[in-house]
């Protein structure tokens, strides 16, 4: 699987992860009826929406990402692709988390309610990592595959031949092989 669509696969996991805990919490409190849950979640998510999106400001790539894509070994044919296999061996961790939460929604409903914001955070500050890591591919004129580890290993990436893209040359703007006029 492509690291820029892993990338955004997970945002859309988290946000929907995000969802269905956020549903099962107001579920839960409305099936206890307590207000005051209620309104410390919304001011948690709230809190959360704004820490998420503070940290996805930026449109370059994040230290961690920067680090693994500068580590990633150079191959010249492409990995084994399974992409339903590379989601669930790198994000179970997310899978199982918002099981659980959800599970404790009509016991304690604080414990989704907590973990409805933990992912709301991801999503947000993880939102612009695959248009910086797309933007590496066609600036570098490669592509960045996840290697296949075990689920508990550190994710590793493989770099493969791709298309540079010439936007500066095709417009203009190159001073390669151009003639100047005599002076």
């Amino acid at each position: 699987m492509r690291f820029p669509e892993f990338l955004r696969t997970t945002v859309l996991i988290s946000a929907a992860a995000a969802t269905a805990l956020a549903v099962v919490t107001l579920a839960g409190a409305n099936g206890s009826d307590d207000d005051l849950v209620l309104e410390l979640a919304v001011g948690w998510w709230v809190i959360a929406g704004l820490i998420g999106l503070w940290l996805g400001r930026r449109a370059s790539t994040n230290p961690p990402i920067a680090s693994l894509l500068a580590s990633a070994r150079t191959q010249a044919t492409l990995p084994d692709l399974n992409p339903a296999r590379t989601v669930l061996n790198r994000l179970w961790p997310l899978l199982f988390s918002t099981l659980r939460a959800g599970a404790l929604a009509f016991t304690l409903p604080q414990v989704p309610a907590v973990a409805t914001g933990f992912a709301l955070i991801w999503a947000l500050a993880w939102r612009r990592q695959s248009s910086a890591v797309t933007a590496i591919e066609e600036r570098d004129g490669a592509r960045f595959y996840i290697e296949r580890t075990s689920p508990v290993r550190p994710i590793r990436l493989v770099r493969t031949p791709g298309f540079r893209t010439n936007l500066f040359e095709l417009n203009g703007h190159s001073t390669r092989g151009r003639v100047r006029p005599p002076a």
